[in-house]
């Protein structure tokens, strides 16, 4: 039978995390939200304040619907305290030892009917799903960035993943007002196995000499009608989570057209992982962006 999900528990309060909660509180969802430090949580309501408050000021939610919203979410820095969720929401760093540590973990203090999922961007969910002692109640349930804008949802699948824990997923996804699109379990599903190796190409044209920073950017946005260039872009990802995909791709289609750009690699080894550390492939510290390349 299919899970009455009520409660909802969501592991990392970073920029995915805050969204998920956000989202799922705004539902009528209980929300528990875990992180080890107590100031990333802080972080975490801050941001989800701020953004459920431009919502507010752009009349998408009433001022009811915020407040509410914000009692329904409780933080916790201990794992224990998500045991009496009806589903588990991963959102930690895009490291699958990480991630299996986290399961490994997080299994032992769950209800034997809790469902457990990842918001992977790109890891197998039936390897993920190996570490658990639930791989039937496994899914991957993959939000796109920013979650409170974005509409749509990847659901995935793991080999063992059972009918009850795909239609109950499929419900409360629906319950927040997102589309769904479901996707096999592939390195890195749908959405990024088509985004992240145009991501790349962009920066082997970059590597190459084709074009600078901003030529690049410009091209995408007047010649292709895209929202955001796509160094810009992959500033806003995190450059060290577009090599992670990247890696996950290469090695496991085992084709050289997703080796991950070496200047990607170089970004990455030197810390300019994008505006989460205020310098990628632009730097982000003065009043405005101004391209590092």
């Amino acid at each position: 039978m299919a899970v009455m999900i009520k409660k909802v528990g969501v592991i990392g309060s970073g920029q995915m995390g805050n969204g998920i909660a956000h989202v799922a509180a705004l539902g009528g969802f209980d929300v528990v939200l875990n992180d080890v430090s107590a100031d990333r949580l802080k972080s975490a309501m801050a941001t989800i304040t701020g953004n459920l408050t431009r919502q507010v000021s752009k009349k998408l939610i009433t001022e009811d619907a915020k407040k509410s919203a914000l009692e329904r979410i409780s933080l916790v820095d201990t794992l224990e305290e998500l045991g009496s969720c009806d589903l588990v929401i991963e959102s930690a760093v895009e490291k699958e030892e990480t991630k299996r540590k986290i399961f490994q973990d997080l299994c032992a203090v769950l209800k034997p009917e809790t469902i457990v999922a990842s918001n992977t961007s790109s890891i197998s969910i039936t390897r993920l799903a190996a570490s658990t002692d639930r791989p039937e109640k496994f899914i991957g349930i993959h939000f796109m960035n920013p979650v409170p804008v974005m509409e749509l949802v990847e659901l995935i699948r793991g080999i063992a993943t059972d009918d009850a824990t795909f239609d109950s997923s499929k419900e409360f996804v629906s319950k927040l007002g997102k589309q769904i699109a479901v996707s096999e379990d592939f390195p890195a599903f749908i959405v990024n196995r088509i985004l992240l190796p145009m991501i790349n190409e962009a920066i082997y044209t970059l590597y190459e000499g084709v074009g600078n920073v901003e030529a690049i950017d410009m091209a995408m946005k007047l010649g292709a009608h895209h929202p955001m260039g796509p160094l810009e872009l992959a500033d806003f990802i995190g450059l060290d989570t577009c090599l992670s995909i990247m890696q996950v791709l290469h090695e496991g289609l085992a084709d050289s057209k997703y080796r991950p750009c070496p200047l990607l690699v170089k970004y990455v080894e030197a810390g300019w992982l994008g505006r989460k550390t205020q310098r990628g492939f632009y730097d982000y510290r003065g009043e405005k962006p101004v391209p590092t390349r």
